[in-house]
């Protein structure tokens, strides 16, 4: 295999494991800019692919495993809004205590309706999101380097992927050219000049906090029905953090946040290519090393090295509405 045929493969694998992130980091994003902070997402991201899995075994549907996801995970956005919005709560802790929940409960679940130790049983082709080729792919898969670009880097994903990227654009025309996104982040900046404008800061922020719930299940389906055939306990090994560390990254903005999803994405893929791989003057690169690549590039992206993020001067300041 030539060296271009080997960044192509990468690059496609790099699509398939940074789409999770994108739609996580999206969510996060939603939801923060209107000054509600998230840590919950990969607690959500858990409740959406169990739900998904079992949802798709029992009708051996993937459409009714990925809406089992996302109302599962609206309906944890809707506990963490109550929480943190109607009962101006810790929104830290809330997010934690999700997140713990939800790893206990997917577990218990899982063990008490199959006994496989939280795992759910093999999905069927039918209960699964496949591939799509796109049109004229076959035929000019060997045409060179364009060919290979068009037939292995852009055909061949499921549809969840192309959706990952499209809610990209969509997300940014949401937050820039409307009404509500407009409305949305002034209630991250300024909920008290958004109350005096006489629109509902408190359902603004459970507005935002659904739009993040809609994202982040469609993101934990993924992981179970597409990029996977099964759930299996904690499985999002902290793909929710890392996407909120892409959030940070991109300065709670669309099209950079998902370039650090790309970014993680890619060492993701790298690492599954390295293990077991011999390195010119360093030698064959520990498995364990190569598997902590993200997570450290998460710890040194947070320590500061990005620059200064403003976050939404409101952001994790619950509302009191004078009176």
């Amino acid at each position: 295999m030539d060296n271009f045929q080997m960044v192509v493969l990468l690059l496609d694998a790099t699509m398939r494991t940074s789409t999770p992130l994108i739609l996580a980091a999206l969510a996060g994003m939603f939801s923060e800019r209107a000054g509600t902070i998230n840590l919950a997402l990969e607690g959500m991201m858990l409740g959406g692919a169990f739900s998904a899995a079992c949802v798709a075994y029992y009708t051996d549907s993937h459409w009714l495993g990925l809406g089992a996801a996302v109302l599962t995970t609206i309906a944890l956005s809707l506990l963490h809004g109550f929480a943190c919005i109607t009962h101006k709560g810790n929104q830290v802790v809330s997010g934690m205590a999700i997140n713990i929940l939800m790893s206990g409960l997917t577990a218990l679940v899982g063990i008490a309706l199959f006994s496989q130790g939280g795992k759910t049983p093999a999905l069927d082709h039918e209960a699964r999101f496949q591939p799509i080729t796109l049109p004229g792919a076959d035929a000019v898969a060997n045409v060179p380097v364009l060919g290979s670009l068009y037939s292995e880097l852009l055909s061949g994903h499921n549809i969840l992927v192309y959706v990952a990227f499209l809610a990209v654009p969509a997300s940014w025309w949401v937050l820039y050219r409307t009404r509500f996104g407009l409305r949305l982040r002034a209630v991250g900046e300024n909920p008290g000049a958004v109350d005096t404008a006489g629109i509902s800061v408190v359902a603004m922020r459970y507005r935002s906090v659904l739009c993040s719930g809609f994202l982040v299940g469609i993101s934990g389906a993924y992981l179970s029905t597409a990029q996977g055939a099964s759930f299996l306990s904690d499985m999002t090994a902290g793909k929710g953090y890392i996407a909120l560390a892409a959030m940070v990254f991109g300065k709670w903005r669309p099209f950079p946040a998902m370039f650090a999803c790309i970014l993680f994405g890619f060492l993701d893929a790298a690492a599954t290519r390295l293990q077991g791989v011999s390195v010119p003057g360093i030698g064959e690169v520990p498995v364990q090393l190569v598997q902590a690549l993200p997570y450290i590039l998460t710890v040194i992206l947070l320590a500061g090295f990005i620059g200064r993020a403003v976050a939404p001067k409101s952001l994790g300041r619950p509302y009191v509405k004078e009176r």
